[in-house]
């Protein structure tokens, strides 16, 4: 059989339409049915498209010229927005955004989990989609003997310079950048230069506190010493009182590694607060905490609402960080076990119990997969586990696990829907059926989805 050829060629213009969105926000358009991906694209678009490349089974492009617009392209309020790749969906109404995200979650549903019966219900998005983030760790870099600060360009490490403020990160980080450059660059402290591995400062970041405001400041550099450290903390603190915590962190590799193992405070606290809901989280410069708190609140309410609980329940919660989702569970629940591989998360997690008077509370060190066999044999039996994993989803050992501890139901928070339906399948052959799906916008502007899935356990006759 002869290879049927490639429609278009490399550097080729053509006037397309595009017909649909990738996962990652990118416009679909066919030529003789051969998909060519082109960012910034919008369903029912029309443009002037550059084949940029052209594979065996399709291609990438870029838009020239948009000749029709959709009714959802908008103007991306972001000076930089086309240069820094930080943010994918600026250009899409946030209603497109959210819809997009719920047929990601549909697709794989469909095509991994095979499970076009389950509800997938609409992306649960915030009022105001923007500046909900309370952490920024920036690159710092040097121009004309000036120390500037921005992220980098797509596919780069060039520092974005005309970069003066970002649209997703709380006000407070932006000024605090802004501050820790201005100050830093009136001391004379140099940039860190990757490339001759000389110079100081190497990162800032910030965290603030979404209900409380309070801020901790970190400052990464190369050397032992943060050269004019007194003036810094005193012009820092003295003109900004919102500023509770000073961290200096040192990081003497030559790596893309931002964290250096060496921390240590040089003003104010070891810790900021913030609260979510009615729990209280004392915030280290290390610790796991959610970037968008009121998402935050969103996505465990509905976990709760999926957990169903009693003032009888005993309640496991696999990869439980720094408690934040046990706390919740344990204002409902009898007993509340979270397991997590991290010690400092779990060090975080006793802390914040104690911060709260909770006491029905037990944190463990360890991996789920093998702590949790240990547990069954000792006579636990969970009514509900709670499985919240990183990107790569669940270890098939501990599915397995999970299935032989037989709890009633199964709330799976996911942050990435390809691992979860794949995750669901193995589930649902060890006899828990999945009921519905509901995804949660935790990061506008962005093509992230979260989503929590609901399963139980099927009770033979």
């Amino acid at each position: 059989m002869a290879k049927k050829a490639v429609p278009v060629k490399k550097n080729e213009t053509l006037t397309l339409t595009f017909e649909d969105l990738t996962h990652e926000g990118n416009g679909v358009a066919k030529v003789n049915g051969y998909p060519l991906f082109v960012p910034y694209g919008l369903p029912g678009e029309k443009a002037l498209v550059k084949v940029v490349k052209a594979n065996k089974n399709f291609g990438f492009g870029k838009i020239l010229e948009v000749k029709q617009a959709s009714a959802e392209r908008v103007e991306a309020p972001c000076n930089v927005y086309y240069k820094c790749g930080g943010c994918q969906l600026q250009h899409m109404s946030y209603s497109l955004q959210l819809e997009m995200k719920r047929n990601q979650v549909k697709n794989v549903m469909r095509k991994i989990a095979h499970m076009d019966h389950v509800p997938v219900h609409p992306t649960l998005g915030m009022a105001d989609p923007w500046r909900y983030r309370n952490k920024v760790q920036i690159p710092v870099g040097e121009k004309e003997g000036a120390i500037i600060t921005g992220f980098y360009q797509k596919r780069s490490h060039r520092i974005i310079d005309d970069m003066d403020t970002c649209v997703i990160q709380d006000e407070v980080n932006d000024r605090m950048v802004e501050a820790v450059r201005r100050i830093a660059s009136q001391l004379g402290i140099s940039a860190y230069d990757e490339s001759t591995h000389r110079g100081v400062l190497r990162h800032i970041m910030v965290r603030t506190g979404r209900e409380t405001k309070d801020t901790m400041i970190v400052l990464i550099t190369r050397t032992e010493n943060l050269p004019h450290q007194d003036e810094l903390i005193q012009a820092l603190t003295e003109t900004y009182p919102h500023v509770k915590s000073i961290i200096h962190n040192v990081n003497k590799e030559k790596t893309n590694v931002i964290f250096g193992k060496k921390s240590k405070i040089i003003w104010g606290d070891a810790y900021i607060y913030d609260t979510i809901g009615d729990i209280r989280f004392a915030i280290s410069a290390k610790s796991f905490y959610q970037v968008n708190p009121p998402q935050t609140k969103v996505l465990y309410e509905k976990a709760l609402e999926y957990a169903k609980l009693s003032s009888s329940d005993v309640v496991i919660d696999a990869y439980c960080g720094i408690g934040t989702i046990s706390l919740f569970l344990a204002q409902q629940a009898k007993k509340v076990y979270g397991i997590e591989v991290v010690p400092e998360a779990i060090s975080d997690a006793k802390r914040n119990a104690e911060l709260n008077g909770i006491t029905n509370v037990e944190f463990v060190v360890g991996e789920a997969e093998k702590v949790m066999p240990w547990w069954k044999a000792q006579g636990l039996r969970p009514d509900v586990i709670i499985v919240d994993p990183p990107r790569k989803g669940c270890d098939e050992a501990f599915l397995k696990a999970m299935i032989e501890m037989e709890p009633k139901r199964i709330v799976y928070v996911s942050c990435n829907p390809s691992t979860l339906a794949r995750d669901l399948n193995i589930l649902d052959a060890g006899g828990y059926e999945t009921k519905e799906v509901q995804p949660v916008d935790m990061f506008p502007q962005t093509n992230h989805v979260e989503c929590v899935a609901v399963l139980q356990r099927e009770v033979s006759n």
